[in-house]
């Protein structure tokens, strides 16, 4: 079977090591942030705010320091938003009833506004245009929405006609359009709200339980899967109505190694992944 090595992206500075690790992603022009805290928030009881630090690492490797004041989301999801601000959310929704689950922040880390999305965020994407993409878990049947930055839905998955629409396992934003695969049948989705005649097309597939996906012309990767199948790699190419198979393979550590715990997120033809202690990513890329 065919090892695939990702290649070294980005590393959180040494100087923040001594920070707790709360979130981290890559944003859609392909910056690294990390969402720091001086302590690990402790499980149960009332939420509490804190603050916190996000560093980023952009491409050519600049450093950039934004300091967050009285964050709520206790496991946080986090994205880079175009105005130079960020968006942080609460996974689960029941100690936010009031409205305040994801707030948005400014440049200056002052929250500036503050809403509810709904239970079970699996994924929260921000694209190009400052909009915000959440896919659910299996626990809020909404699926997938597509969100102003003032709380408004601008588009949502209930009558796009994606088959199985369960679980969002994965999803995928790159300029101002998504690509999702989703339980339980695992068809591929591209969304593009703003195309007027189908803004959504759906290619059947035969690849099962993908955690993340990306797509460069007709050429497709899933990584993860079901047991022993979390480091596969399986490749595809696009046909008028499927996903037909091509190879199927591992994805490694750039070491070699297997990621153990995991962090993965698709951006076009980008899958990016973060393994315990959570302070690098490796990337893939279709494109080259």
């Amino acid at each position: 079977m065919q090892t695939t090595a990702l290649t070294p992206y980005a590393h959180l500075p040494r100087a923040h090591h001594d920070r707790h690790v709360l979130t981290s992603t890559v944003d859609v022009f392909g910056v690294a942030h990390w969402l720091l805290a001086e302590h690990t928030p402790q499980p149960g009881g009332a939420a509490r705010v804190f603050d916190a630090l996000v560093v980023s690492v952009h491409p050519d490797g600049a450093i950039g320091l934004t300091e967050l004041r009285a964050v709520r989301a206790r496991r946080p999801h986090l994205d880079h938003l175009p105005d130079g601000g960020f968006v942080v959310a609460a996974s689960r929704a029941r100690r936010y009833e009031d409205g305040n689950q994801v707030q948005l922040f400014d440049g200056l880390g002052q929250e500036t506004s503050s809403f509810s999305v709904g239970d079970a965020i699996k994924h929260l994407l921000v694209d190009e245009a400052g909009l915000i993409w959440v896919g659910h878990f299996d626990e809020n049947p909404s699926g997938i929405r597509r969100w102003s930055p003032t709380g408004h839905p601008l588009w949502v998955s209930d009558s796009a006609d994606i088959p199985g629409l369960f679980d969002c396992y994965a999803l995928n934003v790159s300029g101002t359009t998504a690509w999702a695969c989703t339980y339980t049948d695992f068809p591929l989705a591209e969304i593009r709200p703003d195309r007027r005649e189908q803004p959504v097309r759906v290619w059947t597939n035969r690849i099962r339980g993908a955690k993340a996906v990306a797509v460069h012309g007709d050429q497709v990767a899933f990584y993860g899967g079901y047991g022993e199948e979390q480091d596969r790699l399986a490749h595809g190419r696009l046909t008028d109505s499927s996903v037909e198979p091509t190879d199927i393979g591992l994805l490694t550590l750039p070491d070699g190694t297997a990621p153990g715990r995991r962090r993965v997120v698709g951006r076009g033809s980008r899958i990016y992944v973060q393994a315990e202690p959570f302070t690098a990513w490796g990337i893939l890329d279709l494109s080259s």
